[in-house]
């Protein structure tokens, strides 16, 4: 498993039986699976994490729950693994500080087991609506509960209309202004109901994957639909197969793990749901319509209706079966995708650009982007320490960049009005910087580590250090942290007025966003993306798979502006550097190249940018 963790957006776990339903934290993205493994650290946080959150909902007493919340953090940030610990007689898990003897009974149980009744217990006692409801901003698990049991809702739909006919708001403690504040949070509980991060897909992708190459009847596999295309939240994931033994293909499926349901069956297609929630569906085609097949099942439905017309005009028709002519039904295309786009004039185009926006006219003129990868990046510029509230030291990130190639790293922890990171002062940022000359020596010639801060933009305007202090840095990143619901020219002049400072050099995370949690910011991004332009000010890609900020429309016009991007991780810990993966997903959506991207340059090409 490729587990990550980000402390400050708390790289929470999501057991696969609540897959799709986000929990409380803002990086609920990963999964827990077993398959023939020994329970991992993230899965069992992910477990204490869950009961903490039921027990929470049932009103149980808070020092129990505080016990669970306190015991999944030691076990998520323990560098070694809890079982080793369990199966070392001379050590005990209990020695680790903020787990108890009942916790080391239950992670026993897990380590045994891989599951936990009482985690199952609690699941039978709490509505799942009541979750549901609960994750609604300004609600909260108290009023959801109290919801449930006195209007009986069992819907977000008949929330939502309870709340539209004034019956919620004559609940005791309710009123108008809360009935308002539920209504603005349930198209967001929706959404987060519906989909879950790509980067929680590309998990259950790869489990999944490792399962079904162990069927030896399987000749040819690969995923289609929005998860291949890379968009930032999926609603389910579309397996597609060549297989000489197609029922012991679809047999196969039915014996993965966490299957919990077969939604249907049929001589082609399999349907299956992962936990409680989420849908895996897998077709059987014949080897000489595979590439038509992925081609049609990948989409998107704009992009394949934009290659019917074509074929027509061509007279053709393009199908999931093949391409076909007309006039005598004569296929001309069909086993790779290569061969379908070759059929109607076209080369063949990446999956994430097929959303029907330029890719066609830029596959006519021959000008289809060579979009940017991973080993192209050099640099990761957005990074925090143990100064703030990261989980790495100085030295920890910097060796977590050379082990990953990195050529320069900034390192940027908060500065002072994010008190509850214990953001930098002027003094205290000044030490560190200091700190980072000294270091600087034992790592010559192998990375640069550049002094940078991530500085906030006042909620008043302005930045949250002095222009002397700011002055100083090699990297200065500024972002918004507070006053994110302010009104929109308030919040624009705001940025603004940081892109215009001669001494930010980025814009971190521009909308603020957080997938599923919490929509962007209201801000002019078209007056922010001139303004950066007339400045030379650069706009950040946030390759945290909560935020993905700047979006693929963001992206292609920053492009089309040539307002350079940077992708960076935020990374909170050294494995937080594994995210930047997401961020290049993100840019290939949006067309970016290599040098549409600082951060691809050499050191010797970035000193000249900065």
């Amino acid at each position: 498993m490729r587990l990550l963790a980000d402390s400050r957006i708390d790289g929470s776990s999501v057991n696969l039986k609540r897959l799709g339903k986000q929990t409380s934290h803002d990086t609920d993205w990963h999964t827990t699976y077993r398959n023939n493994q020994a329970v991992d650290n993230a899965a069992i946080a992910s477990v204490f994490e869950e009961m903490a959150e039921l027990l929470e909902f049932k009103g149980e007493n808070p020092f129990r729950i505080r016990a669970y919340q306190n015991g999944a953090k030691a076990i998520r940030e323990l560098d070694e693994s809890v079982a080793d610990i369990l199966a070392d007689a001379s050590r005990k898990l209990s020695d680790v500080p903020g787990i108890g003897k009942t916790l080391v009974e239950k992670t026993q149980v897990l380590v045994d087991t891989g599951n936990l009744p009482q985690l199952e217990k609690l699941r039978g006692e709490v509505p799942e609506i009541v979750i549901v409801m609960a994750r609604i901003p300004g609600l909260g698990a108290k009023k959801a509960a109290k919801i449930h049991a006195e209007l009986g809702i069992e819907s977000l739909d008949d929330l939502k209309r309870a709340c539209q006919e004034g019956t919620v708001g004559k609940l005791k403690g309710f009123g108008k202004k809360t009935e308002d504040s539920i209504l603005e949070g349930i198209a967001i509980a929706k959404q987060a109901g519906e989909r879950i991060y790509w980067a929680t897909g590309d998990e259950l992708a790869h489990h999944i994957s490792d399962h079904m190459s162990r069927c030896s009847g399987i000749e040819k596999m690969q995923w289609a639909g929005s998860y291949r295309r890379g968009r930032d939240t999926i609603g389910d994931l579309d397996l597609l197969i060549v297989a000489d033994d197609r029922i012991a293909a679809m047999d196969h499926l039915e014996a993965y793990p966490d299957r919990s349901q077969t939604i249907g069956r049929g001589d082609t297609k399999i349907s299956i749901r992962v936990g409680k929630a989420f849908q895996v569906d897998m077709r059987c085609v014949e080897a000489d319509q595979f590439g038509a097949a992925l081609q049609y099942f990948t989409g998107s439905q704009a992009h394949n209706i934009h290659t019917r017309k074509i074929a027509k005009e061509k007279g053709m028709k393009i199908n999931e079966y093949g391409v076909f002519r007309t006039d005598d039904e004569t296929k001309v295309a069909g086993e790779t995708e290569e061969d379908v786009y070759a059929a109607i004039g076209l080369p063949w185009i990446a999956p994430e650009l097929r959303e029907d926006r330029i890719e066609f006219k830029a596959a006519e003129q021959g000008s289809l982007p060579d979009l940017i990868e991973l080993s192209d990046i050099c640099g990761d510029l957005h990074m925090h320490t143990t100064a703030t509230d990261g989980k790495g030291t100085i030295r920890d990130m910097a060796d977590a960049a050379i082990e990953r190639g990195m050529k320069y790293i900034a390192i940027t922890d908060h500065s002072q009005r994010v008190s509850m990171a214990m953001g930098l002062t002027p003094e205290r940022l000044l030490a560190q910087w200091n700190s980072i000359d000294e270091i600087r020596p034992e790592y010559e010639g192998r990375l640069v580590i550049l002094k940078g801060i991530e500085c906030d933009i006042l909620e008043a305007g302005g930045m949250d250090l002095p222009d002397d202090v700011l002055a100083q840095a090699d990297w200065v990143l500024a972002s918004v942290h507070y006053g994110q619901k302010q009104p929109r020219d308030q919040i624009t002049d705001r940025i603004l007025g940081a892109v215009e400072n001669p001494h930010v050099t980025c814009i971190a995370h521009p909308t603020g966003r957080l997938l599923n949690r919490r929509p962007p910011y209201e801000v002019d991004m078209d007056a922010v993306m001139k303004a950066a332009k007339e400045h030379g000010t650069l706009m950040e890609l946030n390759a945290n798979p909560a935020r993905l900020d700047l979006n693929e429309l963001h992206l292609a016009a920053a492009k089309r502006m040539g307002i350079p991007i940077v992708i960076s991780t935020d990374a909170h810990s050294t494995d937080g550097m594994d995210v930047m993966q997401y961020g290049i997903k993100q840019a290939r959506r949006g067309g970016l190249t290599a040098s549409d991207v600082v951060n691809t340059k050499s050191w010797e090409e970035f000193q000249s940018i900065l």
